[in-house]
Protein backbone atom coordinates (compact mmCIF):
# COMPACT_ATOMS: atom_id res chain seq x y z
CA UNK A 1 0.00 0.00 0.00
CA UNK A 2 2.78 2.45 0.83
CA UNK A 3 4.51 1.71 -2.41
CA UNK A 4 1.18 2.16 -4.24
CA UNK A 5 0.58 5.43 -2.67
CA UNK A 6 4.30 6.79 -3.07
CA UNK A 7 3.14 5.39 -6.99
CA UNK A 8 0.21 7.93 -6.78
CA UNK A 9 1.86 11.00 -5.54
CA UNK A 10 4.89 10.95 -8.16
CA UNK A 11 2.12 10.04 -10.71
CA UNK A 12 0.03 13.14 -9.55
CA UNK A 13 3.04 15.23 -8.92
CA UNK A 14 3.95 14.60 -12.79
CA UNK A 15 0.76 15.54 -13.97
CA UNK A 16 0.72 18.65 -11.90
CA UNK A 17 4.03 19.50 -13.52
CA UNK A 18 3.01 18.48 -16.85
CA UNK A 19 -0.10 20.95 -16.81
CA UNK A 20 1.85 24.10 -15.53
CA UNK A 21 4.60 23.00 -18.48
CA UNK A 22 1.72 22.98 -21.27
CA UNK A 23 0.70 26.56 -20.00
CA UNK A 24 4.28 27.57 -20.10
CA UNK A 25 4.51 26.29 -23.71
CA UNK A 26 1.19 27.95 -24.72
CA UNK A 27 2.22 30.92 -23.77
CA UNK A 28 4.43 32.29 -26.40
CA UNK A 29 5.04 35.82 -24.55
CA UNK A 30 6.96 34.08 -21.42
CA UNK A 31 8.34 31.10 -23.58
CA UNK A 32 10.21 33.49 -25.43
CA UNK A 33 11.35 35.53 -22.33
CA UNK A 34 12.29 32.36 -20.38
CA UNK A 35 14.93 31.43 -23.35
CA UNK A 36 15.83 35.42 -24.36
CA UNK A 37 16.20 36.78 -20.74
CA UNK A 38 19.89 34.97 -19.93
CA UNK A 39 20.59 34.56 -23.79
CA UNK A 40 20.70 38.45 -23.30
CA UNK A 41 22.00 39.10 -20.23
CA UNK A 42 25.05 36.72 -20.78
CA UNK A 43 26.11 38.53 -23.73
CA UNK A 44 25.37 41.44 -22.84
CA UNK A 45 27.87 40.99 -19.30
CA UNK A 46 29.90 39.19 -21.70
CA UNK A 47 30.50 42.80 -23.82
CA UNK A 48 30.03 45.43 -20.96
CA UNK A 49 33.68 45.90 -21.61
CA UNK A 50 36.28 46.67 -23.88
CA UNK A 51 38.74 43.82 -24.25
CA UNK A 52 41.72 45.29 -24.32
CA UNK A 53 40.81 46.99 -21.15
CA UNK A 54 41.47 51.11 -22.18
CA UNK A 55 40.01 54.08 -22.31
CA UNK A 56 40.46 56.44 -25.53
CA UNK A 57 39.25 60.01 -26.28
CA UNK A 58 38.75 61.31 -23.25
CA UNK A 59 36.81 64.70 -23.12
CA UNK A 60 39.91 66.66 -21.41
CA UNK A 61 39.51 70.64 -21.40
CA UNK A 62 43.26 72.42 -21.44
CA UNK A 63 43.63 76.15 -20.07
CA UNK A 64 46.62 77.87 -20.38
CA UNK A 65 46.99 81.07 -18.29
CA UNK A 66 50.48 81.33 -19.18
CA UNK A 67 51.77 83.97 -20.93
CA UNK A 68 55.45 83.59 -21.54
CA UNK A 69 58.75 85.25 -20.24
CA UNK A 70 61.07 87.01 -21.49
CA UNK A 71 60.21 85.91 -25.34
CA UNK A 72 60.29 82.16 -23.83
CA UNK A 73 56.56 80.63 -23.88
CA UNK A 74 57.25 77.18 -21.93
CA UNK A 75 53.61 76.45 -22.16
CA UNK A 76 53.61 76.09 -25.88
CA UNK A 77 56.11 74.08 -26.23
CA UNK A 78 54.43 71.92 -23.55
CA UNK A 79 51.32 72.08 -25.68
CA UNK A 80 53.03 71.22 -29.04
CA UNK A 81 54.44 68.05 -27.36
CA UNK A 82 51.01 67.03 -25.91
CA UNK A 83 49.62 66.90 -28.65
CA UNK A 84 51.93 65.11 -30.41
CA UNK A 85 51.69 62.55 -28.11
CA UNK A 86 48.15 62.53 -28.33
CA UNK A 87 47.85 62.25 -31.77
CA UNK A 88 49.81 59.26 -31.41
CA UNK A 89 47.93 57.58 -28.78
CA UNK A 90 44.58 58.98 -29.11
CA UNK A 91 44.26 58.94 -25.54
CA UNK A 92 42.32 62.46 -24.94
CA UNK A 93 40.24 65.09 -27.39
CA UNK A 94 41.85 67.94 -26.04
CA UNK A 95 39.46 71.29 -26.06
CA UNK A 96 40.88 75.11 -25.41
CA UNK A 97 38.97 76.35 -22.12
CA UNK A 98 39.10 79.86 -20.95
CA UNK A 99 38.80 79.44 -17.04
CA UNK A 100 38.76 76.61 -14.24
CA UNK A 101 34.96 77.51 -13.61
CA UNK A 102 33.97 76.69 -17.70
CA UNK A 103 36.16 73.26 -17.08
CA UNK A 104 33.46 73.19 -13.90
CA UNK A 105 30.37 74.06 -15.86
CA UNK A 106 31.33 71.84 -18.62
CA UNK A 107 32.23 68.53 -16.55
CA UNK A 108 28.83 69.44 -14.89
CA UNK A 109 27.13 69.30 -17.86
CA UNK A 110 28.80 66.13 -19.68
CA UNK A 111 30.78 67.85 -21.99
CA UNK A 112 34.21 66.74 -20.61
CA UNK A 113 35.86 64.26 -18.41
CA UNK A 114 38.81 66.52 -16.78
CA UNK A 115 40.94 69.43 -17.13
CA UNK A 116 44.55 70.70 -17.34
CA UNK A 117 45.65 74.27 -16.15
CA UNK A 118 48.93 75.64 -17.21
CA UNK A 119 49.21 78.63 -14.55
CA UNK A 120 50.01 81.81 -15.01
CA UNK A 121 54.17 81.42 -13.62
CA UNK A 122 54.90 78.51 -15.64
CA UNK A 123 57.37 80.00 -18.18
CA UNK A 124 59.04 81.99 -15.36
CA UNK A 125 59.32 78.98 -12.97
CA UNK A 126 60.39 77.15 -16.25
CA UNK A 127 62.68 80.30 -17.08
CA UNK A 128 64.27 80.33 -13.33
CA UNK A 129 65.09 76.22 -13.29
CA UNK A 130 62.38 75.26 -11.13
CA UNK A 131 59.79 73.07 -11.53
CA UNK A 132 56.47 74.30 -13.85
CA UNK A 133 53.00 73.36 -11.80
CA UNK A 134 50.59 71.54 -13.41
CA UNK A 135 47.41 71.12 -12.49
CA UNK A 136 44.71 68.26 -13.51
CA UNK A 137 40.89 69.10 -12.90
CA UNK A 138 39.38 66.06 -12.23
CA UNK A 139 35.56 64.58 -11.94
CA UNK A 140 34.69 63.31 -8.50
CA UNK A 141 31.52 62.13 -9.72
CA UNK A 142 33.29 59.47 -11.93
CA UNK A 143 36.34 58.10 -9.42
CA UNK A 144 37.12 55.72 -11.73
CA UNK A 145 37.59 57.74 -14.96
CA UNK A 146 38.87 60.40 -12.72
CA UNK A 147 41.81 58.21 -11.56
CA UNK A 148 42.21 57.24 -15.78
CA UNK A 149 42.70 60.61 -16.47
CA UNK A 150 45.06 61.47 -13.95
CA UNK A 151 46.95 58.31 -14.16
CA UNK A 152 47.18 58.80 -18.08
CA UNK A 153 48.04 62.86 -17.66
CA UNK A 154 50.75 61.94 -15.29
CA UNK A 155 52.33 59.33 -17.62
CA UNK A 156 52.34 61.57 -20.32
CA UNK A 157 53.56 64.08 -17.97
CA UNK A 158 56.42 62.09 -16.76
CA UNK A 159 57.67 60.96 -20.02
CA UNK A 160 57.83 64.19 -21.60
CA UNK A 161 59.64 65.61 -18.38
CA UNK A 162 62.29 62.80 -18.92
CA UNK A 163 63.08 64.01 -22.56
CA UNK A 164 63.17 67.74 -21.09
CA UNK A 165 65.54 66.15 -18.68
CA UNK A 166 67.78 64.60 -20.85
CA UNK A 167 68.59 68.01 -22.37
CA UNK A 168 69.22 69.66 -19.21
CA UNK A 169 72.07 67.11 -18.15
CA UNK A 170 74.41 67.48 -20.07
CA UNK A 171 75.69 71.15 -18.40
CA UNK A 172 75.62 70.02 -15.23
CA UNK A 173 75.48 73.56 -13.90
CA UNK A 174 71.85 73.46 -12.51
CA UNK A 175 71.10 74.82 -9.28
CA UNK A 176 67.83 72.88 -8.74
CA UNK A 177 68.12 69.37 -9.11
CA UNK A 178 64.79 68.06 -8.44
CA UNK A 179 63.80 71.09 -11.20
CA UNK A 180 66.13 68.90 -14.10
CA UNK A 181 65.35 65.11 -12.74
CA UNK A 182 61.08 66.08 -12.82
CA UNK A 183 60.41 69.41 -14.83
CA UNK A 184 56.80 68.93 -13.66
CA UNK A 185 55.24 69.48 -10.20
CA UNK A 186 52.23 67.60 -11.26
CA UNK A 187 49.19 68.65 -9.15
CA UNK A 188 44.97 67.49 -8.51
CA UNK A 189 42.50 69.56 -8.19
CA UNK A 190 39.00 68.55 -8.16
CA UNK A 191 35.64 70.17 -9.42
CA UNK A 192 34.39 70.23 -6.27
CA UNK A 193 35.44 70.23 -2.30
CA UNK A 194 36.50 66.86 -0.34
CA UNK A 195 37.34 63.71 -1.43
CA UNK A 196 34.54 61.64 -2.70
CA UNK A 197 34.02 58.05 -2.11
CA UNK A 198 33.23 55.15 -5.11
CA UNK A 199 29.99 55.16 -2.88
CA UNK A 200 29.55 58.97 -3.45
CA UNK A 201 29.49 57.51 -7.20
CA UNK A 202 27.35 54.40 -6.91
CA UNK A 203 25.05 56.10 -4.27
CA UNK A 204 23.16 58.22 -7.02
CA UNK A 205 22.59 55.68 -9.44
CA UNK A 206 21.62 52.93 -6.63
CA UNK A 207 18.88 55.29 -5.75
CA UNK A 208 17.28 56.13 -9.26
CA UNK A 209 17.75 52.19 -9.80
CA UNK A 210 15.63 51.72 -6.93
CA UNK A 211 12.74 53.82 -7.56
CA UNK A 212 12.53 52.26 -10.91
CA UNK A 213 12.48 48.54 -9.57
CA UNK A 214 10.11 49.82 -7.08
CA UNK A 215 7.76 51.05 -9.74
CA UNK A 216 8.37 48.35 -12.44
CA UNK A 217 8.18 45.53 -9.93
CA UNK A 218 5.19 46.82 -8.12
CA UNK A 219 2.64 47.41 -10.93
CA UNK A 220 2.39 44.04 -12.09
CA UNK A 221 1.19 43.12 -8.74
CA UNK A 222 -1.14 46.14 -8.77
CA UNK A 223 -2.24 45.51 -12.09
CA UNK A 224 -1.66 41.84 -13.17
CA UNK A 225 -2.72 40.20 -10.02
CA UNK A 226 -5.87 42.14 -9.53
CA UNK A 227 -7.03 40.74 -13.11
CA UNK A 228 -6.12 37.49 -11.76
CA UNK A 229 -7.81 37.00 -8.53
CA UNK A 230 -11.30 39.53 -10.16
CA UNK A 231 -10.82 42.68 -8.04
CA UNK A 232 -10.02 44.65 -11.56
CA UNK A 233 -13.31 43.47 -12.61
CA UNK A 234 -15.03 44.86 -9.40
CA UNK A 235 -13.65 48.53 -9.52
CA UNK A 236 -14.58 48.31 -13.36
CA UNK A 237 -18.42 47.64 -12.68
CA UNK A 238 -18.02 50.63 -9.58
CA UNK A 239 -19.24 53.79 -10.41
CA UNK A 240 -15.79 55.56 -11.20
CA UNK A 241 -14.28 57.18 -14.21
CA UNK A 242 -11.36 54.72 -15.74
CA UNK A 243 -9.20 56.88 -15.68
CA UNK A 244 -9.62 57.49 -11.87
CA UNK A 245 -8.43 54.12 -12.18
CA UNK A 246 -5.45 54.97 -14.02
CA UNK A 247 -4.32 58.04 -11.66
CA UNK A 248 -4.68 56.11 -9.05
CA UNK A 249 -2.79 53.00 -9.92
CA UNK A 250 0.02 55.76 -10.68
CA UNK A 251 -0.04 57.52 -7.72
CA UNK A 252 0.13 54.57 -5.44
CA UNK A 253 3.19 53.58 -7.57
CA UNK A 254 4.94 57.17 -7.41
CA UNK A 255 4.14 57.01 -3.32
CA UNK A 256 5.88 53.72 -3.23
CA UNK A 257 8.68 54.62 -5.39
CA UNK A 258 9.32 57.92 -3.58
CA UNK A 259 9.44 56.40 0.23
CA UNK A 260 12.11 53.78 -1.17
CA UNK A 261 14.31 56.44 -2.87
CA UNK A 262 14.07 58.63 0.16
CA UNK A 263 15.03 55.96 2.93
CA UNK A 264 17.98 55.28 0.35
CA UNK A 265 18.88 58.60 0.42
CA UNK A 266 18.52 58.66 4.38
CA UNK A 267 20.71 55.68 4.54
CA UNK A 268 23.30 56.73 2.33
CA UNK A 269 23.71 60.68 4.03
CA UNK A 270 23.14 59.23 7.66
CA UNK A 271 24.96 55.66 7.42
CA UNK A 272 27.74 56.37 4.84
CA UNK A 273 28.74 59.61 4.74
CA UNK A 274 27.76 60.68 1.31
CA UNK A 275 27.53 64.69 0.87
CA UNK A 276 24.79 66.39 -1.12
CA UNK A 277 26.47 69.07 -3.04
CA UNK A 278 23.74 70.74 -4.51
CA UNK A 279 20.01 71.16 -3.84
CA UNK A 280 17.90 68.70 -1.67
CA UNK A 281 14.96 69.89 -3.04
CA UNK A 282 16.44 68.70 -6.52
CA UNK A 283 17.11 65.91 -5.35
CA UNK A 284 13.72 65.21 -4.54
CA UNK A 285 12.25 66.69 -7.94
CA UNK A 286 14.56 64.19 -9.96
CA UNK A 287 13.22 61.00 -7.43
CA UNK A 288 9.95 61.83 -8.96
CA UNK A 289 10.39 62.40 -12.35
CA UNK A 290 12.45 59.14 -12.24
CA UNK A 291 8.80 57.57 -11.09
CA UNK A 292 6.85 59.52 -13.58
CA UNK A 293 9.74 58.49 -16.52
CA UNK A 294 8.91 54.73 -15.25
CA UNK A 295 5.32 54.69 -14.07
CA UNK A 296 4.26 54.55 -17.93
CA UNK A 297 6.32 52.29 -19.37
CA UNK A 298 5.30 49.74 -16.33
CA UNK A 299 2.00 50.49 -17.29
CA UNK A 300 2.43 49.52 -20.80
CA UNK A 301 4.42 46.09 -20.20
CA UNK A 302 1.43 44.96 -17.75
CA UNK A 303 -1.05 45.81 -19.82
CA UNK A 304 0.39 43.83 -22.72
CA UNK A 305 0.92 40.69 -20.46
CA UNK A 306 -1.94 38.02 -20.20
CA UNK A 307 -1.05 37.25 -16.06
CA UNK A 308 1.26 38.47 -13.26
CA UNK A 309 4.74 36.02 -14.10
CA UNK A 310 4.74 37.29 -17.66
CA UNK A 311 4.77 40.51 -16.53
CA UNK A 312 7.18 40.19 -13.64
CA UNK A 313 9.88 38.21 -15.83
CA UNK A 314 9.55 40.87 -18.94
CA UNK A 315 10.28 43.53 -16.55
CA UNK A 316 13.06 41.66 -15.09
CA UNK A 317 14.04 41.82 -18.68
CA UNK A 318 14.34 44.99 -19.06
CA UNK A 319 15.64 46.58 -16.26
CA UNK A 320 18.77 44.01 -15.66
CA UNK A 321 20.32 45.94 -19.29
CA UNK A 322 19.25 49.58 -17.38
CA UNK A 323 21.05 48.67 -14.50
CA UNK A 324 24.32 47.54 -16.17
CA UNK A 325 24.04 49.77 -18.89
CA UNK A 326 23.39 52.84 -17.84
CA UNK A 327 26.43 53.95 -15.52
CA UNK A 328 24.96 53.10 -12.00
CA UNK A 329 27.58 50.58 -10.91
CA UNK A 330 30.28 51.26 -13.72
CA UNK A 331 31.21 54.12 -15.90
CA UNK A 332 29.44 54.54 -19.09
CA UNK A 333 33.02 56.04 -20.98
CA UNK A 334 34.62 52.13 -20.05
CA UNK A 335 32.13 50.23 -22.02
CA UNK A 336 32.86 49.90 -25.85
CA UNK A 337 30.96 52.05 -28.19
CA UNK A 338 28.23 50.60 -28.96
CA UNK A 339 26.99 49.88 -25.67
CA UNK A 340 27.44 53.17 -25.11
CA UNK A 341 25.21 53.74 -27.50
CA UNK A 342 22.35 51.46 -26.33
CA UNK A 343 23.20 53.36 -22.95
CA UNK A 344 21.57 56.58 -24.11
CA UNK A 345 18.00 55.19 -25.19
CA UNK A 346 17.88 54.09 -21.70
CA UNK A 347 15.85 56.71 -18.79
CA UNK A 348 17.96 54.99 -15.96
CA UNK A 349 20.96 56.63 -17.80
CA UNK A 350 19.86 59.76 -17.62
CA UNK A 351 18.35 59.94 -14.19
CA UNK A 352 21.34 58.43 -12.36
CA UNK A 353 23.08 61.07 -14.56
CA UNK A 354 21.07 64.00 -13.28
CA UNK A 355 21.43 62.20 -9.42
CA UNK A 356 24.86 62.04 -9.80
CA UNK A 357 25.69 65.63 -10.83
CA UNK A 358 22.96 67.18 -8.23
CA UNK A 359 24.76 65.21 -5.22
CA UNK A 360 28.19 65.33 -6.05
CA UNK A 361 29.04 67.99 -8.31
CA UNK A 362 26.44 70.26 -7.12
CA UNK A 363 25.35 71.09 -10.34
CA UNK A 364 21.95 73.22 -10.89
CA UNK A 365 19.11 72.92 -13.21
CA UNK A 366 20.88 74.69 -16.38
CA UNK A 367 23.62 71.80 -16.28
CA UNK A 368 21.46 68.89 -16.09
CA UNK A 369 19.30 70.39 -18.77
CA UNK A 370 19.39 67.74 -21.38
CA UNK A 371 18.84 64.77 -18.79
CA UNK A 372 15.61 66.92 -17.66
CA UNK A 373 14.41 66.78 -21.03
CA UNK A 374 14.96 63.45 -21.76
CA UNK A 375 13.04 62.33 -18.31
CA UNK A 376 10.16 64.42 -19.14
CA UNK A 377 9.79 63.74 -23.02
CA UNK A 378 10.33 59.65 -22.13
CA UNK A 379 7.60 60.16 -19.29
CA UNK A 380 5.24 61.42 -21.54
CA UNK A 381 5.45 59.74 -24.45
CA UNK A 382 4.48 56.54 -22.00
CA UNK A 383 1.93 57.78 -20.56
CA UNK A 384 0.47 59.12 -23.42
CA UNK A 385 0.68 55.22 -24.52
CA UNK A 386 0.01 53.74 -21.25
CA UNK A 387 -3.40 55.80 -21.21
CA UNK A 388 -5.11 53.93 -23.98
CA UNK A 389 -3.85 51.22 -23.30
CA UNK A 390 -5.02 50.19 -20.19
CA UNK A 391 -8.35 51.59 -21.20
CA UNK A 392 -7.75 48.48 -23.77
CA UNK A 393 -7.15 46.60 -21.73
CA UNK A 394 -9.75 46.95 -18.89
CA UNK A 395 -12.24 46.55 -21.50
CA UNK A 396 -11.07 42.96 -22.71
Amino acid sequence: MRHMGAKTLLSHSFRIAWKDLTELFRNRLGLVLLIVMPLFMMVMVGFIYPSNGTVNNLQVGLVNDDSGFNNLNASQSFIMGLQAINNQTHMLILSNVSSVADIRDMVQRGDLEGGIVIPSNFSASMMAGQQGTLIIVSDESNPQISATIQGVLKTVFDGMGTAIAQQKVAPLNATNTLAVVKPFNVQTQGIVSGTPSYFDFIAPGIMAMTVMMSVMTGLPVAISQEKEVGTMDGMMVAPINRLSIILGKTLGQTARGLIQGIIILILAVGLFGVAIQGSILLVFALLLLGVFSFVGLGIVITSFTKDQETAQMLMMTLMFPMMFLSGVFFPIQQMPWYMQDISKILPLTYASDALRKVMVLGAGIPQISTDLIVLVVFGVVMIAIAVPVFRRMMTR
